[in-house]
């Protein structure tokens, strides 16, 4: 039965390239905040280990996992499977651990349905602009212009979701927006005050999708 001494959920998720990742990382060198390893069938990337970075299965696999409900969360992105397991992530929080967790709209949506009894915040991550966002996934590990353009057409879609999440905060600096993710964390759990601006988000929602 979950208390006051439980964890909390930390969700950021972002269209890709927006740095998302990178966020989850450096929020996890906090005293007390865990990643949450999710599973997925795509091929590891080249600076990417097993077991820290993901569960690398296959289809077979993944569907097994389905079938037995082990997901507290799971969808289909870009032709893969990616999912959270549940055991894992109610363990940790239930040993006071915060659980942050790397996913899209689709799993964010899900873990909310499931209103599990402990604290949720939900962030989702802009870049400043949709040229800066180009200029970020072509300089990744992604040089064929095809995935590119793929993933520019898909942030199209993705941007829409942002009014679903509690805070919105731009990445035009890491450090900046790293810090403003902190402090609204601190805030929510303390129940501080909220250096949030909505009106300013949605301008900038605006300007991302004429």
């Amino acid at each position: 039965m979950p208390t006051k001494n439980d964890g909390i959920m930390v969700i950021l998720s972002s269209p890709s390239g927006a740095g998302k990742t990178t966020l989850v990382n450096l929020l996890s060198t906090q005293d007390n905040f865990e990643i949450s390893i999710s599973h997925t069938t795509r091929q590891p990337r080249p600076n990417e280990t097993y077991n820290k970075d993901y569960y690398f299965v296959n289809d077979d696999e993944f569907k097994r996992l389905i079938n037995n409900e082990e997901f507290l969360e799971y969808a289909k992105v870009f032709d893969n499977y990616y999912g959270t397991t549940r055991t894992p992530v109610i363990d940790k929080l239930n040993k006071g651990q915060n659980v942050l967790f790397d996913i899209d709209w689709q799993g964010a949506d899900q873990i909310k349905n499931k209103k599990l009894d402990y604290k949720l915040i939900t962030f989702f991550i802009l870049p400043p602009s949709k040229e800066i966002l180009f200029e970020r996934l072509s300089n990744r590990d992604m040089k064929d212009k095809l995935i590119v353009e793929e993933r520019m057409k898909q942030f199209e879609r993705d941007v829409l979701h942002w009014i679903n999440y509690d805070y919105v905060v731009i990445n035009d600096n890491l450090d900046d927006c790293y810090s403003k993710i902190k402090k609204l964390i601190n805030a929510e759990t303390t129940n501080g005050s909220k250096d949030y601006d909505l009106n300013f988000i949605r301008k900038h929602v605006e300007k991302l999708t004429i």
